[in-house]
C-alpha cells in the first residue's frame, strides 16, 4: 500500500475499515487510485475511497453490504 494512501487512512481512522474490506476491493481501490494521472485525480479517488469506507455501505459509488453474496 502507498505510504500516502496508509497516511490517509490512520488519519481518517478507517485503516480498520479497509482491512475490513474483501481483498479485490481494497486492490480495486489502491489500482484505481494509481493508475490517475494527475495529482488532483489521485487526490479526489483517494477521497472517494474515505468517504465510501466512512459510510460502510458503498463501494465505488454502488450499493455494498457485508455477507452480501460473492462480496468475500
Amino acid at each position: 500500500m502507498p505510504a500516502a494512501v496508509e497516511r490517509a487512512l490512520e488519519e481518517a481512522g478507517l485503516l480498520e475499515a479497509y482491512q475490513a474490506r474483501p481483498p479485490y476491493q481494497r486492490n480495486d481501490y489502491l489500482g484505481w487510485i494509481d493508475r490517475a494521472k494527475r495529482p488532483e485525480t489521485k487526490a479526489r479517488r483517494l477521497q472517494q475511497m474515505l468517504d465510501e469506507l466512512e459510510q460502510g455501505d458503498v463501494y465505488m459509488k454502488m450499493a455494498w453490504r457485508v455477507g452480501r453474496a460473492g462480496s468475500q
